[in-house]
């Protein structure tokens, strides 16, 4: 066989070239796929974000917002939404069991928070009134049950709770789910200490799988500052008791 035709001969070939043979080559996976130009992989990016950024661009919308845009949306899509965002407070609505924070004892402890934490997600402030951080964490927890009413909030004492429980531990956040612990936290400290908002527990709530990073409850930045400016008014008049 003439050596010039021996397809056993290797071929140099420089992969980064645009050619048929090339793309023959990438297609059998013999020669790796050309990496992409930096500007072309920024462009797709930004593409990808714009759309996805339209695909939700009714994510947080109230359902008065929805009937304002149905001048500028197409009807059937914006009423296929609208009924996705009904059914989707139906459902909210049939779990609403609670609202608020109840007060337990040692006693009721198993059939308040473990046994129910069996039907929906319990959330257990074990709490110390002197405690600074404990009574932010219940004043957010006042705020959470209401907005979260399929979860079950309690408060019990701590030193109730566990006999000669450290102060130190104090607040102690559980988060409870089908009999156990999901997720526990001891004082603020990994949450905002003495600046812990709405948002850090809610944050807490979703990483325990309570609620859902979409749910259009989640506080905003502007719930944040309110609850900043309220709870700085309560800071102040504890130091005016004080005086």
């Amino acid at each position: 066989m003439n050596p010039a035709f021996d397809p056993k001969i290797q071929v140099e070939v420089d992969p980064n070239e645009d050619t048929e043979w090339n793309d023959i080559l990438r297609a059998r996976g013999i020669i790796p796929e050309k990496p992409k130009d930096p500007t072309e992989e920024l462009e797709e990016a930004l593409e990808e974000a714009v759309k996805k950024q339209h695909e939700n661009r009714l994510q947080n919308k109230t359902l008065d917002e929805l009937d304002e845009l149905e001048d500028d949306e197409d009807e059937e899509f914006l009423e296929q939404y609208k009924q996705q965002r009904m059914a989707e407070l139906r459902k909210q609505a049939s779990e609403a069991k609670f609202g608020q924070v109840y007060g337990i004892n040692k006693p009721e402890y198993k059939e308040e928070v473990t046994d129910a934490s069996k039907k929906s997600f319990v959330v257990v402030h074990m709490s110390l009134n002197s405690n600074l951080q404990s009574r932010i964490l219940a004043h957010i927890l006042t705020v959470l049950a209401p907005k979260y009413p399929e979860i079950k909030f309690v408060d019990i004492t701590a030193n109730r709770a566990v006999e000669n429980y450290p102060e130190s531990h104090c607040p102690t956040l559980l988060i409870y789910k089908d009999g156990d612990v999901v997720k526990q936290y001891i004082t603020l400290l990994q949450l905002g200490g003495n600046q812990t908002k709405t948002g850090d527990i809610e944050k807490a709530l979703q990483d325990a799988g309570a609620i859902k990073s979409d749910d259009r409850r989640i506080a905003t930045q502007e719930d944040e500052e309110d609850q900043e400016t309220e709870e700085h008014g309560d800071a102040d008049e504890d130091e005016d008791f004080f005086d």
